[in-house]
This record gives structure tokens, sequence and C-alpha cells, in this order.
């Protein structure tokens, strides 16, 4: 038992992945990344069991070694790559975008959207501290770190971040009645 496990048992997996249990004894152990491997759902997954652009693993594999899959708009050629909420899946071929989100069952739903809503995801503030120098730092749920955010931007709110650049361009205060992640 050296170093982190490499293997998931079907029955072990995260029950919103929805596998069935006979089908096979191991189900895909997410890469470590962004997201939790309880919080996020594996590339292979999205694609074989949700969209069914595939049936095996095998499929899987060469669909994204063609560099046809983007997450957050970088190319991931690991089927194992944790994709989380509010995630943008884009795929070049087909043109089709995809952001996760969860469900009323707190799955993760197939919500397609349009090239334009594609070029941002939004993200919760995390943690805020002062790096180095006195520089602001603002880390996301998704492991992103923003230096010298918007001084009004608090813990829990939410921020719309440009995934070309990586800016924030909006926020959302974290309050009750408003809408935020």
């Amino acid at each position: 038992a050296r170093g982190p496990k490499k293997h998931l048992k079907r029955v072990a997996a995260p029950k919103h992945w929805m596998l069935d249990k006979l089908t096979g004894v191991f189900a895909p152990r997410p890469s470590t990344g962004p997201h939790k491997l309880r919080e996020c759902l594996p590339l292979i997954i999205f694609l074989r069991n949700r969209l069914k652009y595939a049936l095996t693993g095998d499929e899987v594999k060469k669909i994204c070694m063609q560099r046809f899959i983007k997450i957050d708009g970088k190319v991931r050629t690991d089927i194992t790559y944790p994709a989380g909420f509010m995630d943008v899946i884009s795929i070049e071929k087909t043109g089709e975008h995809f952001r996760l989100v969860y469900d009323t069952k707190g799955r993760f739903a197939v919500h397609r959207i349009t090239a334009e809503e594609a070029k941002y995801k939004l993200c919760k503030v995390r943690k805020i501290f002062v790096g180095t120098k006195g520089i602001p730092h603002l880390v996301t749920h998704d492991a992103r770190t923003i230096r010298y955010p918007d001084p009004l931007i608090k813990v829990n709110d939410t921020v719309q971040i440009d995934l070309e650049t990586g800016k924030i361009t909006d926020f959302i205060k974290f309050d009750t009645g408003g809408s935020c992640i």
C-alpha cells in the first residue's frame, strides 16, 4: 500500500455516476485534478455512459487522443480527467458545448449550452488570502488562484470567469434570496 490508490471498485464508486453493479468489478478512478473524487465525473463516464458517443473505454481513449475534447477551453486527453460542477465541456467535431450542473437528485445532468455561454464559467470563492508582498489572492471551488481580485469580493461569493483569459468579469454577492452557487 505504497503511494496513492490506483483502483476504484464499482460498488464503492459515487452513486451519482449511476454505474450498474454487474457490468464489471472496477470503475474508472478519476485522476487527481481540480475536483474531488466524490464531487466529479470522469470524462470516460460522461462520453460513454451519458452521451453514448462510445461503447467501450478504448473508444473513449481514441476520441480523447484525437484532441477533440476541451474542458474549460483546454484540450484534455486523459480519459479519467475529473470534470466537476460548472465545468464547460466542448466537443470540437460536433460543435456541442455542455455545462456540468446537478439535477434535483444531486446527479450530473447533461446540460447543453450555446457557444456564447461556453466562454465563461461561474465559480464559488472558497478562500481569500494575502500572498507574498501583500498581493491578495482568491481561490475558487475548482482550485483556480486569481491574483488581485476586486476588494469587494468575499468568501462564498460567486465570480464569473472568462475562460480564455482566466480573469474575473463579474461577481454576485452571497446573501439571502440571491442566486448564487
